[in-house]
């Protein structure tokens, strides 16, 4: 029986083009005839590794071989996230191993170079694809022989023609236009090529300024889209598909599931054929995303047309994600955080700096550097307590690094099940580990010993990802409680813990060498973290959030006198 898959996959492959030897070279490695075990794709946004990838994976198909995907934006920065992502591929004797969007896992580099590659079979070939050059681990103390790394650069003038041809852009000065306006871009090239999208394009990016950036800067460049986002929201907002592109432009991902709920009048498989065949949507996990760029400019354009309509849209999004995020599928909560309007809680709580950093895990010579970052930011007294975490407990700390592999924040959390011994000794962990065990006894409580955002900028949003990253490596699956260090120097933090609903405890306040760092416990109420942040974005929405759940009754005790914590 033929499936949607096979039908996507059929027009996927139908429309691909080019990259004639970037492919050969990988059949080679497929079958055994190259040198490299590893293949490191690196190149801008919009440039087509994702496609690669997909027309790798056909092929090998085609000669018996699976492959298996990894999507980096889907994956929470804690090894067994990997290792669950990988457990199939490793029953195999040859896998095939796909990583997309590696610029969003990085966090997982060294687990991945030192633990997870070494074990696979021999005759494993794993290409990872990613915006940024790979880290120079892959590239020396061995790997440099068996690892390779390819960038990716723009179609050719007669692959972009091709290209356009199968989009029918069929006249040729309108195809020579758009082939020097988009600079090699496959998918500006398959935006513009599209039936609604085609005429004028090149014209009125003229019109509008620079019409192509330089080479290598690819889709990302505002100027590339502007024209062309301008026509897209004329030529589809209005349309038939008004709302599975709505829904898709305020979602982080969109699936049939998330469609068939939140637009029950509609036809959920075909609303997502329709957008998944879209030039400006590309897979992510079990659903589709549109291109940031896209997804930004139709959603202020939904707002500006139809404000109740983006906030009903909005509300249901939010209630599907909550369900399936109760349900046991936690990276979800980094889908409800994309509703939040807030300004106060995404400056500490969001995932929107992962384009420009990522998590990692503590490397050799991150020690030293947080030390002197420390110092050059005047709180060289910190020290003293986080020396011994990078010593004995370093998997309790989470770098963030940016694209270009400097250290840009840290933060070092616990639960009471997973506090290394030394805790006990931590002048602010101690107490409020003990402070926790008598608040939390079910142990659903993150503890933040330190959260430090190094740039400054709350534009870089680190400090977001670094609250995010203690829920997401705590290991609870909705956390109830959680305890926050906050400087009340910084009024965006101060800002932050009132907007959250966090309350004070001086008891718990610690000051060393003069700094004063203040507790704050954030009780999330009954239905946990992912209950918090469902009632948040109700409240944004001028709601009333639905009734938390209620704990059935002690045994023998009436229900007229059960109540929740």
């Amino acid at each position: 029986m033929a499936t949607i898959g096979a039908r996507l996959a059929e027009r996927d492959r139908r429309r691909f083009v080019g990259r004639g030897v970037e492919l050969a070279f990988l059949e080679r490695c497929l079958n055994g005839h190259g040198d490299a075990s590893v293949v490191l794709i690196h190149g801008p946004g919009g440039i087509g590794k994702s496609t690669l990838l997909r027309e790798l994976a056909r092929r090998a198909g085609a000669s018996g071989r699976r492959a298996h995907f990894v999507e980096g934006r889907e994956l929470a920065p804690a090894p067994r996230a990997l290792d669950a992502a990988l457990a199939s591929a490793r029953e195999e004797p040859e896998p095939l191993i796909l990583i997309d969007t590696y610029e969003q896992m990085t966090a997982l580099d060294g687990y991945l170079r030192g633990d997870v590659v070494p074990s696979l079979p021999e005759r494993a070939l794993v290409v990872i694809a990613g915006r940024e050059p790979p880290g120079r681990g892959w590239l020396e103390g061995g790997w440099e022989s068996i690892a390779v790394q390819v960038e990716l650069s723009g179609l050719s003038a007669q692959e972009a023609q091709e290209l356009l041809a199968l989009h029918g852009v069929e006249d040729e000065r309108r195809a020579r236009e758009l082939i020097g306006w988009a600079q090699g871009s496959p998918l500006a090239l398959a935006l513009a090529g599209d039936d609604a999208l085609g005429a004028g394009i090149g014209a009125t990016a003229t019109a509008n300024g620079p019409a192509a950036p330089a080479r290598g800067d690819g889709v990302e460049r505002p100027e590339l889209v502007r024209a062309l986002i301008r026509r897209l929201a004329e030529a589809e907002i209005d349309g038939p598909h008004l709302g599975p592109l709505a829904v898709a432009a305020i979602a982080r991902v969109t699936t049939i599931d998330l469609l068939r709920e939140v637009l029950p009048d509609a036809d959920a498989v075909q609303a997502y054929m329709w957008l998944r065949e879209r030039t400006f949507a590309e897979p992510l996990g079990e659903g589709i995303a549109l291109h940031e760029l896209v997804r930004k400019a139709l959603n202020a354009d939904l707002r500006h047309r139809d404000r109740e309509r983006e906030r009903d849209l909005r509300r249901r999004i939010a209630d599907h994600l909550h369900a399936k995020a109760v349900a046991g599928h936690q990276l979800l909560s980094i889908d409800l955080s994309h509703l939040v309007e807030n300004e106060a809680i995404r400056w500490g709580f969001s995932w929107d700096g992962a384009g420009e950093h990522r998590l990692d895990e503590v490397r050799a010579g991150d020690r030293e550097a947080v030390q002197r970052l420390l110092t050059e930011r005047r709180a060289p007294e910190r020290w003293a307590v986080l020396e011994p975490y990078f010593e004995v407990a370093p998997e309790r700390i989470a770098i963030v690094r940016d694209l270009s592999d400097r250290i840009r924040g840290f933060e070092l959390s616990v639960t009471v099940a997973n506090a290394p011994s030394i805790a006990a000794e931590d002048p602010q962990l101690g107490p409020w580990l003990e402070h926790a065990r008598a608040a939390a006894p079910l142990g659903n409580a993150v503890l933040w010993q330190a959260a430090v955002d190094f740039t400054g900028d709350p534009a870089t949003r680190v400090q977001a990802m670094l609250g995010m990253s203690g829920i997401l490596r705590s290991g609870l699956e909705n956390p109830r409680f959680a305890y926050l260090p906050i400087d009340p120097r910084l009024e965006e933090a101060i800002r932050f813990a009132q907007a959250a609903g966090a309350r004070h405890l001086p008891e718990l306040d610690v000051t060393l060498d003069g700094r004063l760092t203040q507790c704050h416990l954030l009780d999330y109420g009954p239905g946990g973290l992912l209950g918090a942040q469902r009632a948040l974005i109700y409240g944004e929405l001028g709601l009333a959030p639905p009734a938390p759940p209620q704990p059935p009754p002690a045994a023998g005790a009436g229900t007229a006198g059960a109540a929740g914590p």
